[in-house]
C-alpha cells in the first residue's frame, strides 16, 4: 500500500528529501515504515500540559514497538484559568484556530501517514480534533487526564470553581486572607486538567464519546499509571488504524456529534462544548445547529453529580466507571452505528459495562434534572440564540425578571460587583465581549465567581454576548447572538430596561416596546474596540457564536 510519506522517500527525484531525513538519524529501512506525527501540546506553564512530554514517551514507545516511526512536534496551549479577568482572556478562543492551522501546516507539509494527538486544556482538544478532520488521516487522541481532587480541613472536594468563589467569600468576610492562601495551596494537589467538569474535561470526555480516544482515557488521572498505559496502547493502536484505514471523518459523523450532545447533557458539561462541537461539525462538513442541542436537551436527563453543578470531582467519576458508565446509563439515546477508534461501535464498546447508580451517576429514573444540563434560549434579546448551563442555576432563578445594568466590558462589571454597586433584582448586561466585539469572546468567569461567592446568585442575573468558563455556575446566560458588535439587540439595551429570563420555556426577552427597539436600532452607534495582530485578524473573519465562532475568510462568506 502506498503511504503518504512515500512522497518524501520514493523516487529518484526525492533524493534531497531522503538526504534531509538521513540527517535527522533515519535509516533506509525506516523509509518503509509509516511516519506517525506525535502532536503534543506540552509546555511548562499550563498545569494540564506539563506532564505531556513524559506521556509522549509512552506513546512513542507504542508506535516503535508496532513498526512505526514516531516524530514529535508541539502546538501552543493556553491556560484559560490564568487568563481570567484580564486582557489575556481575549486569546484562548482564537488559539483554537491557530492550533488547528499549525497542525494542518506541519502534517500536510511533512506528509505524515497518521497522528497521535496529546491535548490537555480547553482549546487544544477541539483545535486538534478540527485539524484531524481537515487532514483526515488515521488519528487517535490521548487526552491529558484530570488532576487529583483538592481537600482542606473538612472540605472534601475543592476544584477551580470553588477556589474562585472563595475570592467573593473573602470579600464578604467569610474567609480571612490567611485562610484563602491555605485554600489556594490545597485546591490543586497535582498536575492535570482542572478536576471538575470544566471545558477541558468536558472536551476530553467528549473526545472519548466521539470515538477518537480509547475507552477510559478521558477520566484516567494525569498522574496515574493507567494514563501511561493508555498512552502506550494508543501508540500501538495507531498502526491498526493505518492498516484498516480508519480516519476521523469515518468516526465523526452526525450520529457521533448527536451522541456527544447526549453525553454533554447527561454530564452537565461546559457551555463551551456548544461552540466547540459546532466548530468540529464545520470541519467535518456536517450541519449542526443550536436547534440540535435544544432538541436533545429537552429529552436527555442530567445525571452526573459533578462539580461545578454537582458535588464530586472527575476522580470520583473515574472511580465509578468513567465515560463508559455514563454512556451505559444513556444507552437508549445513542446511535447504533457510531464507529470508534477501537474498530467497534460506541455501543459495542460499552456492551459489557454494568449500569452504575449511585450519588455520582444518578439513575435515569431519578435524574438530577429531567432535561439536559444545557439549554438554548431565544427571544427579542437573542433572536439567533443564547446558551445557559441550567444544571448550574438554582431552581429559584429559572425564571427571573429584572432591570438592566449595562456595561460595555467585563472590567467595568467586575468593578461594579466588587464595590457593591449592583442592586438586588438587577440583570447585569455585559456586551461587546462577543467573538468579533471582544475580540476573542472572553469568559466572564471572574464576575460569575464573585456573584456566587458573594451570595448574589439568587438576587441578580447576568447576560452577555461573551462566554463562560466550564467551571461557571449561577444564573449566567452567554453566547447571545447576534452580538453587540454585529448590531444585535443587546447593543441597544439601556439601564433600567426590563429583561425577562425564562429557562424552562427557553426564552430571553427584552421587555421594551417593538417601536422603541426599532428606533434605538436606527440610531445605535456600535463600539469597535481597538485591536492589533492576531485579534485584528480574528475579528475580521470570525463568525457569530451561534455558528461556532469559526473563521471563514471574507471572500467566501
Amino acid at each position: 500500500m502506498r503511504k503518504r510519506s512515500d512522497e518524501l522517500t520514493v523516487g529518484i527525484e526525492r533524493s534531497a528529501h531522503r538526504a534531509l531525513l538521513y540527517s535527522i538519524g533515519m535509516t533506509k529501512d525506516d523509509f518503509k515504515k509509516p511516519m506517525v506525527a506525535i502532536v503534543n501540546s506540552w509546555n511548562e506553564i499550563v498545569p494540564g500540559h506539563v506532564h505531556l512530554r513524559e506521556l509522549s514517551k509512552f506513546v512513542k514507545q507504542g508506535v516503535l514497538e508496532t513498526g512505526g516511526i514516531p516524530m514529535e512536534f508541539n502546538t501552543i496551549a493556553v491556560c484559560d484559568g490564568m487568563c481570567q479577568g484580564h486582557v489575556g482572556m481575549s486569546y484562548p478562543l482564537p488559539s483554537r484556530e491557530i492550533i488547528a492551522d499549525s497542525i494542518e501546516i506541519m502534517v500536510q507539509a511533512h506528509r505524515f501517514d497518521a497522528m497521535v494527538m496529546i491535548p490537555g486544556c480547553d482549546k487544544t482538544v477541539p483545535g486538534m480534533i478540527m485539524a484531524a478532520l481537515r487532514i483526515d488521516i488515521p488519528t487517535i487522541i490521548v487526552t491529558a487526564g484530570p488532576m487529583m481532587t483538592g481537600r482542606y480541613k473538612n472540605i472534601e472536594v475543592i476544584t477551580t470553581a470553588d477556589i474562585r468563589e472563595c475570592a467573593g467569600k473573602t470579600q464578604k468576610g467569610q474567609y480571612t486572607l490567611e485562610e484563602l492562601e491555605c485554600l489556594e495551596r490545597a485546591a490543586m494537589p497535582s498536575i492535570g486538567t482542572c478536576s471538575m467538569m470544566g471545558t477541558a474535561n468536558t472536551m476530553c470526555c467528549l473526545t472519548e464519546v466521539l470515538g477518537l480516544s480509547l475507552p477510559g482515557c478521558a477520566t484516567s488521572l494525569a498522574v496515574s499509571a493507567e494514563k501511561k498505559r493508555l498512552a502506550k496502547i494508543s501508540g500501538k493502536h495507531i498502526m491498526k488504524l493505518i492498516e484498516d484505514n480508519i480516519t476521523p471523518r469515518k468516526i465523526v459523523t452526525k450520529e457521533a456529534l448527536n451522541d456527544a450532545i447526549v453525553a454533554s447533557m447527561a454530564m452537565g458539561a461546559s457551555t463551551n462544548s456548544v461552540l466547540h462541537l459546532m466548530a468540529i461539525a464545520y470541519e467535518a462538513n456536517i450541519d449542526l445547529t443550536l436547534d440540535d442541542f435544544d432538541k436533545i436537551s429537552r429529552n436527555v436527563p442530567y445525571i452526573c453529580n459533578i462539580k461545578p453543578s454537582g458535588d464530586y470531582a472527575l476522580a470520583d467519576l473515574d472511580s465509578v466507571g468513567g465515560i463508559p458508565a455514563v454512556l451505559k446509563s444513556v444507552e437508549d439515546y445513542l446511535s447504533n452505528d457510531h464507529l470508534t477508534v477501537t474498530g467497534k461501535t460506541l455501543l459495542e464498546n460499552i456492551k459489557e459495562v454494568e449500569v452504575v447508580e449511585n450519588d455520582v451517576i444518578y439513575p435515569l429514573r431519578a435524574p438530577k434534572r429531567k432535561d439536559g444540563g444545557i439549554a438554548i434560549l431565544r427571544g427579542s434579546l437573542a433572536p439567533d440564540g443564547a446558551v445557559v448551563k441550567q444544571s448550574g442555576v438554582k431552581e429559584s432563578m429559572h425564571y427571573f425578571k429584572g432591570k438592566a445594568r449595562v456595561f460595555n466590558s467585563m472590567e467595568e462589571a467586575n468593578f461594579a460587583v466588587s464595590n457593591d454597586m449592583i442592586k438586588d433584582g438587577e440583570v447585569i448586561v455585559i456586551r461587546y465581549e462577543g467573538p468579533k466585539g471582544g475580540p476573542g469572546m472572553r469568559e466572564m468567569h471572574m464576575i460569575t465567581s464573585l456573584l456566587v461567592g458573594r451570595g448574589m446568585d439568587e438576587k441578580c442575573a447576568l447576560v452577555t454576548d461573551g462566554r463562560f468558563s466550564g467551571s461557571t455556575r449561577g444564573p449566567c446566560i452567554g453566547h447571545i447572538s447576534p452580538e453587540a458588535a454585529a448590531g444585535g439587540p443587546i447593543a441597544i439595551v439601556e439601564d433600567g430596561d426590563i429583561i425577562e429570563i425564562d429557562i424552562s420555556n427557553r426564552k430571553l426577552e427584552l421587555i421594551v416596546p417593538k417601536d422603541v427597539i426599532e428606533e434605538r436600532m436606527k440610531r445605535v452607534e456600535l463600539i469597535a474596540k481597538p485591536s492589533r495582530g492576531v485579534l485584528s485578524k480574528y475579528a475580521d473573519q470570525v463568525t457569530s457564536a451561534d455558528k461556532g465562532a469559526v473563521l471563514i475568510p471574507n471572500n467566501i462568506k
